[in-house]
């Protein structure tokens, strides 16, 4: 079977057919507000249960989705969570072509919205260690491979891309064996992107490199925690959500590549409907 054949095969499934087929591997939410809600539940409840046993909690987030990062701030907050222990590897940032990662004032900055939503945001009494909340950039790139190897990954937390991207592991050819890296972007992501950003179709002025942790080091997480939502009026995610679940593993979809993982995806019921047009 083509990936063609597979998709309208898969597009084709009824979204009660995708949730029987799916099973635990499935989590959907009435909202995309209840579906951030839920993620940052995860990640509060995974620093609490680390903490109650003494461990320390290592995990790959994102910036995007984002929508969590209020909520969890509060949680932690609000229950005094200590983040002492805590390792936050967050996902992605982009840069210039020259390599330089976006700085924090850069609308676009991944690690500015991650500090005007979340780090900014927590109690200093909570603990967080500076130094344990790494960005990819020019300066830790060369390390990270092996940090994040040295450290192990409890959980990446993360989002998935119109065509599998997960992070910015974007298709070609041994994507999952790939490591932490500077690389180009393709037009998909930067569409996309752009239509989700809000900056009226400036494709020339959009950052067409970044800096990304690898498939290989996201596979290499115990567990993977994967969000898939339109978020936004066109339903861009739903056969992407299809594909993340029942896909054949393949470098043209990398988020495929999380079979035979502890996985979980979390979608909302716009974006597991069928699409409105079959093709």
């Amino acid at each position: 079977m083509t990936r063609k054949e597979e998709i309208r095969r898969l597009n084709q499934m009824t979204p009660q057919q995708v949730i029987d087929a799916a099973g635990e591997r499935l989590v959907v939410c009435d909202t995309v507000a209840a579906l951030h809600q839920r993620l940052a539940e995860l990640i509060f409840a995974e620093i609490e249960r680390n903490n109650q046993a003494g461990r320390a909690t290592r995990i790959i987030l994102p910036v995007g989705p984002s929508g969590q990062y209020p909520p969890l701030a509060r949680m932690l907050n609000a229950a005094g969570t200590s983040l002492e222990r805590c390792h936050f590897f967050f996902m992605d940032e982009y840069c210039a072509d020259d390599g330089a990662a976006l700085p924090r004032s850069h609308p676009l900055s991944f690690r500015g919205i991650a500090q005007s939503l979340f780090l900014d945001a927590l109690d200093e009494s909570l603990g967080l260690v500076p130094a344990r909340v790494i960005f990819p950039d020019e300066r830790t790139i060369a390390q990270l491979p092996a940090l994040l190897a040295a450290e192990g990954i409890d959980t990446c937390y993360g989002g998935i891309g119109i065509h599998g991207h997960v992070a910015f592991n974007e298709p070609e050819p041994g994507v999952s064996a790939l490591a932490s890296r500077k690389l180009r972007l393709n037009d998909f992501t930067v569409t996309m992107n752009a239509l989700r950003a809000g900056v009226g179709g400036n494709l020339q002025g959009f950052p067409r490199y970044a800096y990304s942790i690898g498939m290989r080091e996201i596979l290499a997480a115990r567990r993977i925690r994967l969000v898939c939502r339109n978020g936004i009026a066109l339903d861009w995610a739903n056969t992407v959500l299809r594909l993340a679940l029942f896909g054949a593993p393949g470098d043209d979809y990398p988020v495929t590549h999380i079979r035979g993982k502890d996985y979980v995806i979390y979608a909302d019921w716009h974006t597991l409907r069928s699409p409105r047009v079959l093709l």
